[in-house]
């Protein structure tokens, strides 16, 4: 009854198939077969800068090209057996795989398997979109068995292993011999061989430098294939599954991956879901937000300090906070550094942390937070110094980095929602990334310096934030314009929140981490960042922005080495700073605007010290006990200080000595005393104390009488009406004259000397 019902399954999937077939197959006809575009080894793509000048950076690919006779036949027989088993048996289509893929696509209801032969890659690398359609499956289908009736099998073969895509920006089997083994393709041994037939169904996945266990495996699986066709012995099996990769890296090969350009034309192929062959067979014209003298700026700040680099990768960007536009780029490495996710560290805090916490209501710039040892179910995180600094505000905690406080912050928000933030500003988070760690930078994968540098641009646009791109538009070889940059806006964070966050980063570019930044003459909002442990570091960041450019720039090693003790205080400022030198060598960038929803709240500066507490500065307490602080008008202080509402009069003591009255009191410099002298049954005032701490004397001659009273009352202004109350009086004390200088004060206190 199963084998029935899969049966009838089976037939309404192929007459589905059918039909699918049927519809897309005369549009199908339609594409024609180019021979010109397979005998095509090198190709240049046209990138132009802002003003529509051509960017000189090097746009040209497969120049290198070999034979197919000049190649090891293992080094042949390793693509055939993992790739198209039957490449010389069929006319361009295995219809036995493509059964077995058509059935899983049409069941899952995706085009998830292919099933293409060596003939439809090529076709599809050549000629086709890399839209996974049926429409497009059908068209590959068509010209891969018209290119097989005027193409011989060698030279279809010869095409595709030069065409083929190695990654880290090589195209072509030679160009990836020379890359990962310096040397020519004719001399790959065997293992070298199923290494690169391995890769190249996902790159990315099976690079042998970023992920070289995933690269072992797949390429032991090439091996495996090639035993069972029967292309290797058993030995050469046995002992090539258990060698090492043996790369031989070439650092000195020119595959102009770290390019603007190239960046450039890896953002094209995304757009027009093309590969780079076919964008430029098809003479597409790119055209960027490159800024030519952004550009050149950039490129000097780093390479000027190369030497400071040493066998470490650099690279800067640089975002016009007006477009998002990306108006310079460069970078110094041999892989790919736009492409490589690395761990962002403390440079995520704002992103994560403090952001989310002031559009939460949660925190203020003033907020203490209390810097102390802390285990949350075993999480204990230090500060990189190791010490601890007590109670510190939220401002105090971004410029010096501070681990503690960013951990409790995150946990006042939720980890859920602080990643919901995040992730509109383009950060992508593993499933596995849920604990506090996450505050300090600590990702399964981490992030890339271009989604980082795009979401600190929001930072200037009152926290609206744009995804950034090098492209502005694309024409294509008739000059008409296929696609203009139109990026949706998306207000993340609420103008004041907004404001408060850059306010933190205004004052670590002042007295924090990014502190050499400070003399330059216009405002300056920064974060460092350094992974790692002391001479341990394995990235370095800085992040810095102002009203018109937003830059950051990285220091690692993508080889996986550390780069010693490099910190995102000292090496990335510094780039940071000569960029910055540079472009506003002729003009001052203007200060950043105070949104209307930020307004300024004097609290009492006693309660913040004393209590590590935010509160309201009442009437009464004087200027130097209260300090101006910047809120959200959605989350003012709500409670008064109740400092100085109730003030009393001092304690007042005397003595007669040597015929003079010597009158003593402890006196505050925020206060005002008058002391009064009781003459005839009046009280006289006889002096006034202000602005003065700690013991006062006062000492005058004993008049003629047999004894005098004295006592204090105590004044204190209301600076909101400038009038000035006064406390009850002090105990009064009866100085009274003997031969002895003896001194009585009044009721039963009397005491003689």
């Amino acid at each position: 009854m199963t084998s029935i019902i899969i049966a009838c399954l089976l037939a309404i999937m192929l007459i589905a198939a059918a039909i699918v077939f049927s519809i897309y197959s005369s549009a199908a006809k339609k594409e024609t077969f180019d021979r010109t575009k397979l005998a095509t080894s090198s190709f240049q793509i046209e990138v132009f800068d802002e003003n529509g000048n051509l960017i000189t950076d090097k746009n040209q690919y497969n120049n290198q090209h070999i034979n197919i006779n000049d190649l090891n036949p293992q080094t042949t027989a390793a693509f055939i057996s993992i790739e198209d088993k039957n490449f010389y048996n069929h006319s361009g289509v295995n219809y036995k795989r493509m059964l077995k893929a058509l059935i899983k696509n049409i069941t899952s209801g995706k085009v998830k398997e292919g099933a293409s032969t060596i003939s439809q890659q090529l076709i599809k690398n050549t000629h086709l979109s890399s839209e996974r359609t049926y429409e497009r499956k059908i068209k590959e289908i068509f010209l891969a068995k018209e290119m097989e009736r005027q193409v011989s099998k060698d030279d279809i073969l010869e095409s595709y292993l030069n065409v083929i895509y190695f990654g880290n920006n090589i195209y072509g089997i030679e160009n990836a011999a020379r890359f990962y083994y310096s040397k020519p393709a004719s001399e790959l041994n065997l293992q070298e061989s199923a290494m690169l037939a391995g890769i190249i169904k996902s790159p990315g996945s099976y690079c042998p430098i970023n992920k070289p266990e995933k690269c072992i495996s797949r390429r032991n699986l090439v091996l495996s294939e090639m035993f069972k066709d029967g292309k290797i012995s058993e030995d050469e099996y046995s002992t090539a599954k258990l060698s090492e990769l043996n790369l031989n890296i070439n650092e000195n090969f020119n595959n102009g991956q770290n390019s603007y350009s190239q960046a450039a034309i890896d953002e094209a192929c995304k757009i027009l879901n093309l590969p780079t062959k076919q964008i430029a067979l098809g003479k597409y014209k790119i055209y960027t937000y490159q800024n030519p003298d952004k550009q050149n700026a950039l490129e000097k700040a780093i390479t000027d300090k190369l030497g400071d680099v040493g066998k470490n990768d650099i690279a800067g960007i640089s975002i016009n906070n007006s477009t998002f536009g990306v108006e310079a780029y460069f970078g110094k490495s041999t892989f790919s550094i736009l492409n490589s996710k690395r761990q962002p560290g403390s440079i995520i805090k704002p992103l994560l942390v403090y952001g989310p916490a002031m559009n939460e209501n949660k925190i203020s710039p003033s907020t203490m937070i209390l810097d102390d040892k802390i285990d949350i179910n075993g999480y204990s995180p230090e500060n990189v110094t190791k010490t601890y600094s007590g109670y510190v505000s939220v401002r105090e905690a971004v410029a010096k980095s501070l681990n503690v406080p960013a951990v409790k912050t995150l946990s006042y928000v939720g980890i859920d929602k602080a990643k919901r933030y995040a992730e509109r500003f383009g950060i992508e988070f593993d499933k596995e990334d849920n604990g506090y760690a996450l505050a300090l930078g600590g990702m399964t994968y981490g992030t890339d310096l271009l989604t980082l540098t795009n979401a600190y641009s929001s930072f200037a646009n009152n926290g609206k934030f744009k995804t950034a791109c090098f492209i502005k538009e694309i024409k294509d070889k008739n000059n008409k314009t296929i696609y203009t940059s139109q990026q949706p806006y998306d207000q993340i964070l609420r103008e004041d929140a907004n404001y408060l966050t850059l306010e933190t980063l205004l004052e670590s570019a002042k007295t924090g981490t990014a502190r050499r930044l400070n003399d330059l003459p216009y405002q300056i909002a920064s974060k460092t960042g350094t992974v790692g442990k002391g001479e341990s570091n394995s990235d370095a960041y800085n992040l810095a922005l102002t009203t018109e450019d937003c830059v950051g720039v990285w220091v690692g090693n993508l080889k996986g080495e550390e780069i010693g003790s490099i910190t995102g205080g000292i090496l990335p400022t510094y780039v940071v700073k000569d960029y910055f030198k540079s472009i506003y060598s002729k003009h001052t960038p203007k200060d950043f605007e105070i949104p209307s929803s930020i307004t300024e709240v004097e609290i009492d500066s006693l309660e913040l010290e004393n209590n590590h507490i935010v509160v309201k500065a009442n009437d009464f307490i004087p200027e130097r006990y209260k300090q101006k602080e910047l809120f959200s008008k959605f989350n003012l202080p709500k409670e008064i200080s109740n400092n100085f509402l109730e003030i009393q009069a001092p304690t007042l003591t005397g003595k007669v000595e040597n015929g003079n009255v010597i009158l003593e009191f402890d006196s505050e410099n925020y206060l005002k005393y008058d002391l009064y002298k009781i003459e005839n049954n009046k009280a006289k005032l006889i002096k006034s104390f202000d602005g003065i701490s700690g013991k006062l004397n006062y000492t005058a001659p004993f008049g003629k009488n047999k004894s005098e009273k004295y006592y204090l009352k105590t004044k204190i202004k209301n600076y909101a009406t400038g009038q000035e109350i006064e406390s009850e009086p002090s105990k009064t004390i009866e100085l009274i004259k003997t031969s002895k200088n003896t001194v009585v004060s009044e009721k039963s206190d009397k005491w003689y000397i």
